[in-house]
């Protein structure tokens, strides 16, 4: 793995926010590759409850500035930065005031999930892949992890099909059980169509539940990992069936070993 480029994309990391199976294996799997000299990256969104001060985030003015589209809506895109402690690992954190300034990741104080998780979606994948743009710092692979980051996968082979610095990158998608009830914005759709996904894509969210936003992922990706040990069993079948190579769940013993494999033999 030594000198190859992997950019981490997840909706949670540790130590920025609470430990569960995604924020884990956002911070476990780079760790593995850096201690194996790969060159890493990672990209969270800067959400509103993460402690600035306590993390040491501090905005990269080079790299903001620029204006997203979501939903014909121009939203300015702040890019804040951070370092693990002991790893030597940056993180680069997505914000914007409108998405992310509240101090909730993705439900209110009463549980309400975001009405405008969807957009939050959308504006976080444009934000990551404008960002490596502008860092030129072009990834062998991207891994991608939890919910609100699996729109990037979409994203990169549709909006940004014709952008040179990712033709020959790859994407492997962490799938988990990690989700939400209930749907995305009956919209959804509407919103992804006005960045011209296309039609096969926007099949797959017809409704736009938890399930088949992680079909719609699955799909344009080059291969996947099952990231929870009983995966809802639709989704295990639709990986088992989907022809993409894809890695069973691992316990913590066995899983570095089986990775650095799995991503040797199929994306490089």
């Amino acid at each position: 793995m030594k000198d190859k480029r992997i950019l981490y994309v997840s909706s949670e990391v540790v130590p920025y926010l609470a430990e569960n199976e995604v924020s884990i294996q956002s911070y476990e799997f780079p760790k593995m590759i850096n201690e194996l000299g790969g060159q890493i990256r990672i990209f969270m969104p800067r959400y509103g409850n993460i402690n600035e001060r306590r993390h040491q985030l501090h905005e990269v003015i080079r790299l903001s500035g620029m204006n997203l589209v979501v939903n014909d809506m121009d939203m300015p895109l702040i890019i804040k930065v951070a370092s693990i402690p002991k790893e030597r690992i940056q993180v680069y954190f997505i914000d914007n005031d409108e998405y992310f300034k509240r101090k909730a990741t993705f439900s209110d104080e009463e549980g309400n999930f975001f009405t405008d998780n969807d957009e939050r979606a959308i504006f976080f994948a444009k934000g990551v892949v404008e960002t490596v743009k502008k860092l030129n710092w072009v990834p062998d692979v991207i891994h991608v992890h939890g919910w609100m980051a699996a729109l990037l996968p979409v994203y990169l082979k549709h909006y940004y099909k014709n952008e040179g610095i990712f033709a020959d990158t790859k994407i492997v998608s962490s799938i988990y059980n990690s989700g939400f009830d209930g749907t995305l914005e009956t919209n959804f759709k509407d919103k992804l169509a006005f960045d011209a996904i296309g039609e096969t894509a926007l099949n797959t969210v017809e409704s736009p539940t938890f399930e088949n936003l992680m079909k719609l992922t699955i799909d344009h990706s080059d291969a996947v990992i099952i990231g929870s040990d009983e995966l809802n069993p639709n989704l295990t079948k639709y990986i088992e069936t989907s022809e993409k190579p894809f890695l069973p769940f691992a316990a913590k013993d066995k899983i570095k070993e089986e990775y650095v494999d799995f991503i040797r033999k199929n994306l490089f």
